[in-house]
């Protein structure tokens, strides 16, 4: 009885002090492209879980789909029926919800968050300092011209360093038969959806220097109604007129932009950052096996050289963290890791056999590693344990960095909304009317009196007040 009574006693006693298996927290998790219908998303976030959980967190990280086309506005409409997940990727439309009070300061957060604060790069800090809603750790977005190296050869130039030099490569791609398939090819350059691209190589050839820029009398104004953004449009319509530029821009997204690259309807594209650069060449070797990619520079024009100011007032894109979410250290935990060595290392090679091969601590990368983009972050502070990129890539990182130039733009109390998104319809419809033919540059001015009418007027008014 004595012996029964202690078997007793021992067993209670080991399951009062037997470790409790924690429920997983549940994060919900809304970005652009990650969906639980692909099974490589479905995949590598399960890894995440898998790793986070060795670590001593447990997380249960659920996929809220949302489509591709069209996510921004897909995201607001969710957002304001009250459907708010605990980390939300935006690429547009954050500013409102800002407003609404749902998204997190995360300057507190980061500050103890040691992997995630070591990953920043120079322009997430003055970002952050500006903006604290949104995080988006990667090199600066900064489109990037490529060509095929065998076109470039083909053509009998060199890589062009000057305005003169773009137009003379654009020229010899229309003229040329470069595929070889009895048909010239149409178009030097083209882009998607409006003129940014273009804009990022041509800003400071043309003397476009920043967002705000002082006008003859020494008042600061928009640069859009500078004499510089004159002679710039014109030369965009005289592209457009000798047919080097791709009229149809306007109306391309960038699966039309990349096919015609890809199908040599187009000689130059432009690659927003290295990691799509090497998608580029990926599809490019997929339907022309052994093709390269070279990186062209920003050309020298007639005001200088280098790349469009950056803009630092805040991030275009990148995650949030609802203000609304209970589970706060479990998202930030989740963001952490992401920026940790080992999260890099998931996030940013892929999968074992898939995108590399592994033999002890030798990576090697497959063809398939040219595809693969992280979900997450690119963290300054990680060295890969072999490179990957090509050579064009690593040139993109490379010439951002060295032609950086931080933007004078600022982000405008929520009461000029409205005048930002009149003036900004009143450009993009006036600049298309410009390069199509539309309109001649001798109605410049009937342009600057719309875009001044629209609330670019008060705009002015208001920047004067914070650029001295």
């Amino acid at each position: 009885m004595l012996m029964r009574k202690l078997l007793l006693a021992t067993t209670a006693l080991a399951f009062a002090i037997a470790p409790a298996f924690a429920e997983p927290v549940v994060i919900r998790m809304v970005s652009k492209d990650l969906v639980s219908t692909n099974p490589p998303d479905v995949k590598h976030i399960e890894r995440i879980e898998a790793a986070m959980a060795a670590k001593g967190t447990e997380i249960d990280i659920q996929i809220v789909d949302l489509p591709s086309s069209g996510y921004a506005d897909a995201l607001s409409v969710m957002l304001l029926s009250g459907d708010i997940p605990d980390l939300i990727y935006f690429q547009g439309g954050d500013a409102k919800m800002v407003e609404q009070g749902i998204l997190e300061d995360l300057t507190p957060w980061i500050e103890k968050s040691p992997n995630l604060k070591a990953a920043l790069y120079p322009h997430n800090v003055e970002r952050l300092a500006n903006y604290p809603y949104l995080l988006y750790v990667y090199p600066p977005r900064m489109p990037q011209p490529v060509i095929r190296k065998d076109w470039l050869e083909k053509s009998g130039l060199p890589a062009p360093q000057t305005v003169e030099d773009y137009v003379a490569l654009f020229t010899a791609i229309k003229d040329g038969d470069f595929d070889g398939d009895g048909v010239a090819n149409t178009y030097g350059v083209t882009a998607a959806d409006n003129t940014n691209e273009l804009d990022s190589i041509f800003n400071q050839a043309f003397g476009v220097t920043g967002s705000w820029m002082k006008n003859e009398a020494g008042e600061w104004v928009n640069s859009r109604i500078t004499s510089q953004e004159k002679d710039k449009i014109a030369f965009y319509a005289s592209l457009r007129e000798k047919g080097l530029f791709d009229p149809e821009y306007i109306t391309s997204k960038f699966d039309v932009k990349e096919d015609k690259f890809y199908t040599g309807k187009a000689g130059v594209i432009f690659g927003s950052s290295a990691e799509v650069i090497d998608i580029y060449g990926g599809k490019m070797r997929q339907v022309h096996p052994g093709t390269e990619l070279v990186l062209l520079a920003p050309p020298k024009g007639p005001a200088g050289q280098g790349n469009q100011a950056i803009d630092v007032s805040k991030e275009a894109r990148g995650f949030a963290m609802s203000s609304l979410s209970e589970h706060k250290d479990t998202v930030m935990a989740l963001l952490d890791f992401m920026a940790s060595p080992e999260g890099q290392l998931l996030d940013r090679l892929g999968f074992e056999g898939e995108e590399y091969t592994k033999s002890g601590d030798t990576y090697t990368m497959t063809d398939k590693i040219s595809t693969w983009y992280a979900r997450f972050f690119a963290s300054a502070n990680w060295t890969p344990p072999t490179p990957w990129m090509s050579e064009a890539a690593q040139a993109s990182l490379k010439q951002v960095s060295d032609n950086f130039k931080p933007d004078n733009a600022f982000v405008f109390p929520a009461d000029y909304a409205a005048d930002l998104d009149a003036t900004e319809s009143v450009y993009r419809a006036w600049v298309y009317k410009f390069i199509s033919g539309e309109a001649g540059m001798d109605q410049w001015d009937a342009y600057v009196a719309e875009w001044e009418a629209a609330g670019g007027s008060r705009l002015n008014e208001y920047a004067r007040t914070v650029l001295k």
